[in-house]
């Protein structure tokens, strides 16, 4: 642990009269809904949320594109999400117009990546759900993003994220931990999903972390990796690249946990350089030059600029002053070990299925 590590660690403990406040709120919230006084809202509509108990990087938005991939060939769907830093306020449905200003950079991403599909954005989902369904009424399922904390919604099927590293089983409340929600909130889910676990992960290992979790009867337990795919050109996604030990790079990333992506670059490139930004920071100018007078201090030929699907939306507008810098973006994807991708896809399907059956039997 270096001193700044320690030093946050340190000062993050010494907050724990407020972390205990702010887990008593949350308790009392959560026990309120238990208790119906205050009231969740359902609708007869397949509604599938992916979330997690802590802030930070559990990778929300890769496993809202794997259900969109999984999904989007046998059913109509859409994405719902708060759109965070945006710069518009309510309800807003994207089209061929839209813009990372306008609904957010993780809602641009999916958008791009698939525009064939409904992509919207709103803070009350409780508002926003029902424009969706009077805007794109032949939808057949909606993916809330990062919902799972907001009990206004009921969703019908909740897939909670928890990071390898950082499992809630193990946290706190904020601001000393890092969770926003009870430990025990978990029972809400249908599906657990242990993400960032290391590829060689051991059988083990996974009966402990089972144990350490607890499921209950029903629940079902899967673990992920992240698997990379191909750098592609920001510009041009028919253009890709290779990592490679002859191959300099300067990372930019404005995500909350960059870690993986270094490891990567430690592991595979000749040397890394790194720009950190502030999670969903938006790139301005004088961000744009400090990036390129980096890059041309770099002292080697063969050098390119790596960044996250996420920061790639808010680099767009510069196209431009971009033109000649090779910048690639790194996709990332869940991967499920242990041979149980299968399983989790058909308890997802099944899910809407049932949804549909039991509506054929009213």
């Amino acid at each position: 642990m270096n001193f700044n590590d320690f030093f946050l660690k340190s000062f993050r403990i010494l907050l724990l009269p407020f972390a205990i406040i702010y887990g008593f709120v949350i308790s009392v919230r959560n026990y309120l809904y238990d208790t119906n006084k205050l009231k969740s809202v359902s609708f007869n509509f397949p509604i599938i949320c992916v979330g997690n108990l802590a802030v930070g990087g559990t990778g929300k938005s890769p496993m809202v594109e794997y259900l969109v991939r999984l999904l989007k060939d046998e059913y109509a769907i859409a994405t719902l999400s708060r759109g965070y830093k945006r710069k518009t306020k309510g309800y807003v449905l994207a089209s061929n117009k839209t813009t990372a200003l306008e609904i957010g950079d993780e809602p641009m991403q999916f958008h791009l990546k698939f525009p064939d599909i409904a992509v919207a954005v709103g803070e009350e989902r409780i508002v926003a759900i029902p424009h969706l369904l009077q805007d794109k009424p032949n939808l057949q399922a909606i993916i809330l993003d990062d919902a799972f904390q907001h009990r206004e919604i009921q969703a019908g099927f909740n897939i909670l994220l928890t990071e390898y590293e950082n499992r809630f089983t193990k946290d706190f409340f904020l601001p000393t931990g890092d969770l926003r929600d009870e430990q025990s909130a978990y029972k809400r889910a249908q599906i657990i999903v242990v993400t960032k676990c290391p590829e060689d992960l051991s059988e083990k290992k996974k009966t402990e972390i089972l144990y350490e979790i607890h499921p209950w009867p029903g629940q079902q337990v899967f673990f992920t990796t992240i698997a990379y795919a191909q750098p592609y050109h920001i510009f041009n996604r028919e253009k890709t690249t290779d990592i490679n030990e002859d191959v300099e790079v300067l990372l930019v990333c404005g995500i909350a946990n960059p870690k993986p992506l270094k490891d990567l670059l430690l592991k595979y490139s000749k040397t890394y350089y790194q720009m950190n930004f502030d999670d969903h920071h938006i790139f301005n100018i004088d961000d744009l030059n400090n990036i390129k007078a980096k890059f041309n201090d770099i002292d080697e030929p063969n050098k390119i600029i790596i960044t996250t699907e996420k920061d790639a939306v808010r680099f767009l507008k510069f196209a431009k002053e971009l033109e000649h810098i090779p910048i690639y973006v790194l996709p990332i994807e869940h991967q499920f070990l242990f041979e149980e991708g299968n399983e989790f896809n058909k308890a997802v399907k099944s899910y809407i299925i049932n949804h549909y059956n039991k509506q054929q039997h009213v």
